[in-house]
């Protein structure tokens, strides 16, 4: 008969993303991984089957996490220009927080760091961000309708732009590039709406 865990699942896939987060995926060893959950190799492999599985689980629940704060913005009362430049804003302000320990985004560090070798991480990114695009998209749109945003532009094109703004902020001041040019990059893009 097997023993019942005892660890919150839950717990340890936020442990295991904070560690895959501050060293990427490669840089992250099982020992790492032992550290910050807090749980023996068994267990993690009892669980989780294998690194790869455990940092897929942390990929999924940070990507999550964050559409869940997108949406929330999204589907405020704000006008969708304001919604957009809240957006970009939020960026900003991530990347210089009193707290900010240059992790950037898990999402954009994965992209740059795994997709490129593997199809199946690859693939959970182009759905991740077909979620974005469509949620920003319908936006866009509805910011159309109300005059918020010039009628004539493509929004699913503004819809994409966003979306690479958004990254290349996060890499922008991850490169060193101060907040007043991250701000003038921001209400440059803005200027297209």
């Amino acid at each position: 008969m097997a023993r019942p865990r005892k660890f919150d699942e839950g717990r340890a896939v936020d442990a295991a993303m904070d560690a895959f987060w501050a060293a990427g995926y490669e840089a992250t060893s099982t020992q790492d991984l032992c550290d910050a959950t807090g749980l023996g190799r068994s267990s993690i492999y009892n669980t989780f089957k294998s690194k790869r599985h455990l940092f897929d689980r942390s990929l999924a629940r940070y990507m999550e996490c964050k559409n869940a704060e997108l949406t929330e913005l999204l589907e405020s009362e704000l006008p969708a220009r304001v919604k957009i430049r809240t957006l970009l804003q939020r960026v900003i302000d991530e990347e210089f927080a009193q707290d900010a320990d240059g992790r950037g985004c898990l999402v954009v560090n994965t992209c740059v760091e795994v997709s490129a070798r593997d199809a199946e991480v690859a693939a959970t990114l182009a759905r991740d961000y077909g979620v974005r695009l469509e949620a920003l998209r319908a936006v866009i749109e509805s910011g159309q309708r109300d005059g918020d945003i010039a009628a004539g532009k493509d929004a699913r094109t503004l819809a994409h732009l966003v979306i690479a703004s958004i990254s290349g902020l996060r890499v922008s001041a991850r490169s060193g590039v101060d907040r007043v040019a991250l701000q003038g990059v921001a209400e440059a893009a803005l200027t297209a709406f």
